[in-house]
């Protein structure tokens, strides 16, 4: 491995509770599976992110924790910085901050908060991220976060969203996906694997003066097993309808084959998109354990 290329990290999000004693029990499993990180997301529907990451910081050790992605349209900076600085604190500095611009109308509706247009939205991701770093940095501000840095993920592909990134972030991720045509406003579709090679060509354009570019994440949308090709194809075909089988098959929101084979796939990922760092959704979280053992420490 040159030194220009990053080592692979890999986290889990988690999307459900189950009861208490179950999502404990998941969490302390992803931590002995060598998950690097936990994240918890952000949508109605979906577990309370800072509830949920503190009580996974009291069941596990080494992992970090992250939110994957907060919706910057439920924050205020004041509010998030608080949550922010009281979970690193109770982690002993494990936490890491995603945050998006949002994009699910019907949240923002039964949450009585606007929903304004994407320029808007990420007029509002950017002032977020301005003055909640600010708030962090205070010396004055209390709570305090254990980390003099907590370290910043932007989730997004558009070319604002980037430059955001490219500017502030320790982490640029990637669901390299669209709104589908035609379709509910927050129903998204694969982009190909060539726009994808694009946006992260772009974002490395724009970070390219420095020292430290942002490491690249990709979310993860489908794991399985080896099996019968026709059929890992046919589940996979309505992540991108667009889409041939040949680009289905390599694209990196999609892992289909033994875990060998899919840790092949991931290096090849690696040196297209550069991307190192790789979250898979919760039901897929065992059946993607085994390709963590067949990368550790690449």
């Amino acid at each position: 491995m040159t030194s220009s290329v990053r080592p692979f990290r890999f986290g889990v999000n988690m999307l459900a509770l189950g009861s208490g004693e179950e999502f404990r029990q998941r969490c302390r499993r992803a931590e002995e599976q060598g998950y690097d990180i936990l994240h918890v997301p952000d949508h109605l529907g979906m577990p309370a992110p800072f509830a949920a990451l503190a009580q996974i910081a009291a069941v596990t050790e080494r992992p970090r924790l992250g939110t994957f992605v907060l919706n910057a349209g439920f924050w205020n900076p004041a509010l998030l910085a608080r949550e922010v600085a009281t979970v690193d604190q109770l982690s002993g500095g494990r936490l890491e901050l995603g945050l998006g611009a949002g994009y699910v109308k019907a949240e923002h509706d039964a949450a009585g908060l606007p929903f304004a247009s994407p320029g808007g939205r990420v007029d509002h991701l950017e002032k977020l991220v301005a003055q909640v770093t600010r708030l962090l940095a205070d010396p004055e501000q209390a709570p305090r976060p254990a980390q003099e840095r907590v370290p910043l993920l932007i989730g997004g592909n558009g070319d604002r969203v980037l430059r955001l990134a490219a500017r502030t972030a320790a982490v640029a991720a990637f669901t390299g996906g669209r709104q589908s045509p035609g379709k509910p406003e927050g129903t998204m579709e694969l982009i190909s694997p060539a726009e994808l090679e694009e946006r992260t060509k772009t974002l490395r354009a724009l970070a390219g003066d420095r020292e430290e570019p942002p490491e690249l994440n990709y979310l993860v949308q489908y794991v399985a097993g080896a099996s019968d090709p026709g059929e890992a194809l046919e589940s996979l075909r309505p992540y991108g309808p667009g889409m041939s089988d040949e680009e289905l098959l390599e694209h990196p929101a999609l892992l289909v084959g033994s875990p060998r084979e899919m840790a092949d796939r991931l290096r090849a990922h690696r040196e297209r998109f550069g991307l190192s760092y790789y979250t898979v959704l919760d039901p897929f979280m065992d059946a993607f354990a085994p390709v963590i053992e067949e990368l550790k420490g690449e």
